[in-house]
């Protein structure tokens, strides 16, 4: 099988997404929604003009696209020309359009209690109690290592998701389940790696954690075993979380609600108030988001972090 030709403006813009740092996901989104593009003009997108942006767009809500889906190839269509082609009269004819905002699916205690209870095997278990327990996304959960498990804190470090680190707490059943996951775990790649890089969750190739892709249908396999017909997917377990401890906090609002939102916050790694609001499972009037709508300007970097003993202390806000 010969090997793609890379043509020289996809090698531009490549080189335009290294220097600006764009991640891998990001680079494969973009030269794909290009791509598309072109296949669209049957041409060089270098030809194009402003009335063929116009029919692209036009094409892309016929065929049915999501808004989210068209939303994201019009972002890679944008960096190419305004960034690489320097064509900032087509850059001013593409337009994102609004998505609805909905409310997202959050798991009952009860059905949290059965999805864990009925899990396969302790790897299944440990995996998801990390997202419940910890809130943590499927990229965080499989891209653990030894050295991000703070035992003398009682805390996890995350590093670089989504740009940024943050500390997460640490129960001590969690880290009961962590240290029995250990002394169980496939080792067979592990000969030549220094204890502090080895993977909680080795993958099948050597030195790459498990993927998302094996999380996420270990997730559904365990969901449909606890009879979960909800339209669920990994990250409802954070939210799930989330909910029940907002439901926990409810006695604290009122004069102490001040408090509770960065430490909402500092859990659910919510940069905006109000997406934290929205795990909450009462957040339609509830007094927690009448403070949120009041205060949403108050968002941004807020410079508390969740402590073990599970109360706010202030610290430095992030850079």
């Amino acid at each position: 099988m010969g090997k793609e030709v890379v043509s020289p403006l996809r090698q531009r813009m490549i080189e335009d997404m290294n220097a600006r740092k764009l991640g891998k996901h990001s680079q494969r989104s973009h030269i794909h929604s290009c791509k598309r593009f072109a296949a669209f003009l049957k041409r060089s997108p270098e030809t194009a003009t402003p009335d063929d942006i116009r029919r692209f767009q036009l094409h892309l809500i016929e065929s049915g696209l999501s808004i989210c889906n068209r939303n994201r190839v019009m972002t890679g269509v944008k960096f190419l020309v305004r960034v690489t082609l320097r064509r900032l009269d087509l850059a001013a004819e593409i337009y994102h359009l609004r998505e609805p905002q909905k409310i997202p699916q959050v798991m009952s205690p009860d059905e949290t209690r059965r999805l864990l209870a009925v899990a396969s095997s302790l790897k299944v278990r440990v995996l998801l109690s990390l997202g419940y327990g910890c809130g943590l996304r499927a990229g965080e959960v499989v891209r653990l290592k030894v050295k991000h498990i703070d035992r003398a804190q009682n805390i996890i470090r995350v590093e670089q998701s989504k740009g940024k680190d943050r500390n997460v707490m640490l129960s001590p059943e969690m880290l009961i389940l962590l240290r029995q996951w250990w002394k169980v775990r496939p080792t067979r790649w592990d000969a030549s790696v220094p204890p502090q890089e080895r993977w909680l969750f080795p993958g099948r190739k050597p030195g790459q954690p498990m993927t998302t892709r094996q999380l996420n249908r270990l997730f559904h396999e365990t969901a449909d075993g606890a009879r979960i017909r909800k339209g669920v997917c990994l990250h409802s377990l954070a939210n799930a979380g989330c909910a029940g401890r907002a439901d926990h906090w409810r006695q604290h609002e009122g004069p102490k609600g001040a408090r509770l939102v960065p430490l909402l916050l500092a859990l659910a790694a919510h940069r905006l108030v109000w997406t934290g609001a929205c795990y909450h499972r009462r957040a339609r009037g509830g007094p927690l988001v009448t403070y949120i709508r009041n205060r949403r300007a108050a968002t941004a970097r807020c410079g508390f972090t969740v402590m073990p003993d599970g109360l706010v202390n202030t610290i430095a806000p992030t850079i």
